[in-house]
């Protein structure tokens, strides 16, 4: 939990504390994913409040794994059910781990393609023609779970 003996932060501040760039607080606010920020009254600059800064963490972290604001929005809004709400909220982290997992699978699935190209390559250079039409064999393969075409690029 973020405290300021005063509990008053600029937004850069808050984007500081967050990670999240100014104009994506500035847009979850116009959004209405964070609840309106008060203004300074002489200036009418944005002033985050201990916690309006505690929420934004919550939302930055919820960013980071990539979360869908519609799904954000849901998470929020359960937020002070406690046991009421938290079969929601499981759910949406359980969708989420669901997401990541096939983006995991996806991810190393293109490293194993980059690292089939580069041996392809690595063989070309070296003249070994039987070796790199085996190795371009096996990354047909991998662009096939990739759902790439079947005539890739060499």
């Amino acid at each position: 939990m973020v405290t300021k003996k005063d509990g008053r932060y600029a937004i850069k501040e808050a984007a500081r504390l967050s990670g999240l760039p100014e104009s994506t607080l500035r847009y979850y606010e116009t959004i209405g994913l964070i609840d309106a920020i008060g203004r300074d009254p002489s200036s009418g600059h944005r002033v985050y409040s201990d916690d309006d800064i505690n929420l934004v963490i919550s939302v930055a972290c919820l960013n980071t794994t990539g979360m869908s604001i519609e799904d954000m929005r849901k998470y929020l809004e359960n937020w002070d059910k406690g046991a009421a709400g938290a079969g929601e909220q499981i759910g949406l982290l359980e969708t989420q781990k669901h997401r990541l997992a096939d983006e995991e699978h996806y991810l190393k699935l293109r490293r194993r393609y980059v690292d089939m190209k580069i041996a392809y390559w690595h063989a070309v250079v070296a003249g070994k023609k039987k070796e790199a039409e085996a190795i371009a064999k096996r990354a047909r393969e991998i662009a096939k779970g990739l759902k790439l075409p079947k005539e890739g690029r060499k």
